[in-house]
């Protein structure tokens, strides 16, 4: 089924991949094995879905579209599991211990790749990040301004409450561009294929993660204001220059490790 013969739905914010380059290059960067457990989300038509398959025993999709869903059942594909359900609000708890004992990987271990929706990208990364003890790696196609702020550091413009609580658990690897001609209908932005891998131990542990994302989100409300000024909720000066931070700093100029600090202050 062609991208161009099935009519888009907005409300689903549907970008169908077709760019054969792109897709080699994404399963060139995902590198399948038969014996993982890889899901994907979004596969749409399946222009990425049945090329990947010509690598791997089986795979699972998400998809909350049962016209798509419809589509991709008549293929007949036996290698392939569909669920019709919303990813946002799926339990990816549920593929725990499907994966061969014999493989070579835990077999809790999933791998999760996709062409994320644009409108839902961040929620739909924050929902997965509450799985990522069971996840290995995560390949998505985003908005590449979304990309540019998951892995953004310290002093660029881009980084932020984005940038630091993505960092907090996983590392996050910008891979390549991709021009909006390579989907049907053509976003009104560029896209960028990025790698996310959920730290085995965290580098900085902080002792409250809801303090620390309540920090961050204070912090960067108020982004053109001194730490001082932009904390002092808080914290108060003697605070901040206790776990070595400059009070005259910007939130955009504070690494992951000093917000860990501050966050450690309330324990």
């Amino acid at each position: 089924m062609s991208a161009r013969s099935y009519r888009t739905k907005k409300r689903f914010g549907q970008h169908f991949l077709h760019d054969p380059s792109v897709i080699q290059r994404m399963i060139y960067a995902i590198n399948p094995k038969t014996n993982q457990k890889i899901i994907e989300i979004g596969p749409g038509l399946g222009a990425l879905t049945f090329p990947l398959l010509a690598h791997i025993d089986h795979l699972d999709v998400v998809e909350i579209d049962r016209d798509v869903v419809q589509r991709l059942n008549n293929r007949q594909e036996k290698k392939l599991t569909i669920h019709n359900v919303d990813a946002l609000r799926f339990d990816f708890s549920k593929f725990l211990g499907k994966t061969s004992q014999d493989s070579e990987t835990n077999p809790t271990e999933l791998r999760i790749i996709g062409n994320l929706p644009y409108n839902i990208s961040t929620p739909l990364l924050f929902h997965l990040l509450k799985f990522r003890h069971i996840i290995t790696d995560m390949h998505f196609m985003l908005q590449k301004e979304v990309v540019d702020r998951l892995v953004a550091e310290p002093g660029n413009k881009n980084y932020g409450r984005l940038s630091i609580m993505a960092q907090y658990y996983c590392q996050t690897e910008y891979l390549f561009y991709v021009a909006p001609t390579s989907f049907n209908p053509p976003p009104k932005v560029d896209s960028a294929v990025l790698k996310i891998t959920p730290w085995q131990e965290l580098p900085h542990v902080s002792q409250d993660t809801d303090f620390l994302a309540k920090i961050v989100v204070e912090a960067f409300s108020k982004r053109r204001k001194t730490l001082r000024n932009a904390l002092k909720k808080y914290f108060n000066l003697e605070q901040l220059e206790s776990v070595g931070i400059d009070p005259k700093l910007r939130p955009e100029q504070l690494s992951i490790a000093e917000f860990v600090a501050l966050s450690n202050l309330a324990h």
